[in-house]
């Protein structure tokens, strides 16, 4: 996995210096409050997946013009924004292994500087002068908003279903990789099959990176991970994992599952306890199976364009989301 990292990051290289001067350059914050904010969230060791899907699918796409990286901007700014307003209704501490935004500042600030990210991400969208782009922004935010409300509506639910999980990361996650994806092939003026394809695999990327996201959090230790280990759990995130190892469970252990579930001050041995049950009970097994079908499903809808470097990173892409574990 580290190789087919280092291999991915060699390859985009250049990309991603030209998205990190794109991202400084296009902030243009007028207070110097709201710059220190922004830059806490956004330079501090992101993954740039969402602007680099942006980059490549519009190259994908025979784009040769020079506003993809300042596209790819509105993606990282939107996603940003969300973490600064998911930590605050999770109380979470940690973000990447420093503290959240709103341990320094108040919360009524931290807020606000998410707001202005979003905005700045239409005010982008908007100098494309296509509205389906505009039109997609706004979809993206109504979902996220949505999703992160069915997830606060679902927190601690024991009763939680599969379908309902994967209506919160279709919202949350899912939609946000596909409009990356999609807006590209709109700047390229892609033919609309090509579109459709990149739409399909930015969608199913974004499902199989969110349930490998949310397998993190039960098989990989604090110090790489970048917060406690439990900490979806703690912030009442019930996840497939769990979902699927509470279906399988004996009564007896499930009623067990259940007490550390609901108890948001459980301790290590117990959240140990409750790993193990993920494996007996396959929840690991299951969400890894789930998560790899995604993965497949996004590498297959690039099958109409050409064998190139760019449709193979992608692909490689696809792998690395799958198998990551940080």
């Amino acid at each position: 996995m580290n190789k087919r990292k280092k291999e991915i990051l060699n390859a985009v290289k250049d990309d991603l210096e030209a998205i990190e001067k794109a991202l400084q350059h296009h902030l243009q914050p007028h207070l110097e409050l709201v710059s220190q904010i922004a830059h806490h969230i956004l330079f501090s060791g992101g993954k740039r997946l969402r602007p680099l899907l942006t980059v490549l699918s519009a190259r994908l796409c025979r784009y040769t013009g020079s506003f993809d990286k300042t596209l790819s901007c509105v993606f990282e700014y939107l996603h940003a924004a969300t973490l600064l307003h998911d930590d605050i209704v999770d109380a979470a501490t940690l973000r990447r292994g420093k503290p959240v935004a709103h341990l320094t500042w108040e919360n009524s600030t931290v807020v606000l500087v998410g707001d202005f990210l979003l905005a700045r991400s239409l005010s982008i969208a908007a100098q494309t002068g296509l509205p389906e782009i505009v039109e997609i922004i706004a979809y993206i935010t109504e979902n996220m908003s949505q999703g992160e409300i069915r997830q606060m509506l679902n927190k601690n639910r024991v009763d939680l279903t599969e379908a309902e999980y994967l209506e919160v990361i279709q919202a949350k996650t899912a939609v946000l990789f596909q409009g990356a994806c999609r807006a590209s092939a709109l700047i390229a003026k892609a033919l609309p099959d090509e579109e459709a394809a990149l739409a399909n695999y930015g969608y199913n990327l974004g499902l199989a990176f969110q349930m490998a996201d949310d397998l993190l959090d039960y098989t990989t230790d604090s110090a790489v991970l970048g917060k406690e280990p439990g900490a979806d759990l703690k912030e009442g995130k019930v996840t497939l994992p769990v979902i699927y190892a509470l279906k399988k469970a004996d009564a007896k252990t499930r009623l067990q599952m259940e007490s550390i579930i609901i108890n948001k001050d459980f301790n290590t041995e117990d959240f140990e306890t409750l790993r193990l049950f993920l494996k007996k009970y396959k929840g690991i097994e299951y969400t890894i199976k789930q998560a790899t079908q995604y993965a497949a499903n996004a590498k297959d809808a690039l099958a109409i364009f050409e064998p190139s470097p760019t449709k193979q990173i992608l692909i490689d892409v696809a792998d690395y989301a799958l198998l990551r574990k940080t």
